[in-house]
């Protein structure tokens, strides 16, 4: 297996807006090694959020009344990680996908050429569990798990999901 350098990624929404995120988190792999797991809690537009979102990830509007604005992290983000890392993977990559390309477009951020993978599209080409959720992939796979819809505990077990499909995908048939 070659070695893997990307960033896991993940987000939550505040709203059904895909541009309202409320936490934004990653986890770093290096030559197949994760070597960080950050997370920021985001202020939405308005701070503004719907019961249902609340109640997924617990986040509430006064988590994020004095947090940092999207632009404020996103620049964070590309300073300290893109100019090493152009490679993104989610789970269930479309969505996060659209969370950010949303958010740049609402905030007028210029995301850059960015390349993507997902975790959720590669499980259904390695595996046959009866359900493909990020939790119940690292269940079944016995890959520690962290608080599920937290976005930096997402962010690494998605990481340690990528890497174990790297692992398995000869051995299952999987396509790479």
């Amino acid at each position: 297996m070659s070695k893997l350098n990307f960033i896991a990624i993940d987000f939550e929404t505040a709203t059904q807006k895909r541009s309202s995120i409320c936490e934004v988190g990653i986890c770093v792999v290096r030559d197949s090694e994760i070597v960080e797991t950050r997370s920021w809690l985001v202020q939405p537009e308005d701070n503004a959020y719907a019961y249902w979102n609340i109640q997924v990830h617990g986040i509430r509007p006064e988590d994020t009344a004095t947090a940092p604005s999207f632009p404020d992290v996103w620049e964070e983000i590309a300073r300290e990680y893109l100019e090493e890392f152009d490679t993104f993977v989610a789970h269930n990559a479309p969505f996060d996908r659209s969370c950010l390309e949303r958010t740049a477009e609402l905030y007028e951020i210029e995301l850059g050429e960015l390349k993507w993978d997902c975790s959720l599209k590669r499980a259904r080409q390695i595996y046959n569990f009866e359900s493909n959720s990020l939790a119940s992939l690292c269940d079944q796979l016995q890959i520690t798990r962290g608080t599920h819809h937290r976005a930096g505990d997402d962010a690494e077990m998605c990481a340690r999901l990528y890497l174990r499909e790297w692992a398995d995908a000869p051995a299952k048939g999987g396509r790479r």
